[in-house]
């Protein structure tokens, strides 16, 4: 098991931050950690990388614990915080070199972080002549100068324009191969083009725990767009089975709700058969991860 939860609480004061939290995350995995502001989220990562004290519970890494032995989990994680702390008068190597020898890491491994994160190009400058995007490649690739077994990235593609997010989301993915990635964000493409595993926090508890493709269909609702070629009675599709709603969006098409887990695209093919009805198009759209994480933490 490469992290461990067990019942971990955090209050700041007369806020609780985390409430009694519990999971677990396989080796390998890449889990997406979602939640609305000051669900918790940071302060959990904080715990995990040794940064924080729990009030209670207990959280291990690679079989380590937190609390008892932060040094022997600082050696398995690679953290890259939601403000990367950099020093920006320093060089991309000379930052690097620095953390090699904290580290105590072969100077060979600096080529390596500079190369799997695409620094290359500006690797010759100073950290502070460096756009966000490449500022955060910087912070990955000391995340993982110590080749770690569990990556924890809080925020990572935060202000980064279209160009950048994708280059960040390809390093994460890369770097994801053979490590554990545990990964917090509000953007929820980065998720559903990242992750196979969505943990989502609202106001200190876990209210959702899945993997990603059973999240989004787990309310067994089933949304079908139709385009026939001719014009259809209402009356004649309110006796679809399993329709719950029918709403004309557009000429001969139609959005289609059913509540089953059954496929209804063959029964809307045979529907049209019978009523000498051609189809256009026939389209199922499920609910994007978005829909799903406003639904639960509304």
């Amino acid at each position: 098991m490469s992290i461990e939860v067990n019942s971990i609480s955090k209050s700041y004061g007369e806020q609780k931050a985390l409430n009694e939290i519990s999971f677990k995350i396989e080796k390998g995995e890449i889990v997406g950690f979602l939640g609305p502001n000051g669900a918790g989220k940071s302060t959990l990562m904080k715990i995990l990388t040794t940064y924080l004290l729990a009030d209670s519970g207990s959280a291990l890494v690679n079989g380590h614990d937190v609390m008892t032995n932060p040094k022997e989990v600082q050696r398995f994680i690679g953290y890259l915080p939601e403000h990367n702390p950099l020093y920006l008068d320093l060089y991309v190597r000379e930052y690097l070199a620095f953390n090699a020898d904290v580290y105590n890491v072969p100077k060979s491994r600096i080529e390596e972080v500079i190369q799997l994160t695409g620094l290359t190009p500006e690797s010759h400058k100073k950290i502070g002549q460096l756009s966000k995007g490449y500022r955060q490649r910087v912070g990955l690739a000391n995340a993982l100068l110590h080749d770690p077994e569990v990556l924890i990235l809080d925020e990572p593609t935060t202000g980064l324009d279209p160009n950048q997010l994708m280059e960040i989301r390809n390093v994460i993915k890369n770097a994801g191969k053979n490590k554990t990635v545990f990964l917090s964000t509000h953007i929820m493409q980065e998720v559903e083009a990242i992750c196979d595993r969505v943990i989502i926090i609202d106001k200190g508890q876990i209210v959702a725990d899945n993997k990603l493709d059973h999240l989004v269909t787990a309310d067994k609702e089933q949304v079908v767009e139709v385009e026939f070629d001719y014009k259809v009675e209402e009356q004649l599709l309110a006796k679809l089975e399993n329709i719950s709603s029918y709403i004309n969006t557009h000429d001969m098409t139609w959005e289609l709700t059913f509540v089953t887990d059954k496929d209804m695209r063959p029964a809307i093919f045979d529907f049209a058969n019978e009523n000498g009805l051609k189809t256009l198009q026939l389209n199922q759209k499920n609910k994007n991860l978005e829909a799903v994480f406003r639904e639960i933490t509304k």
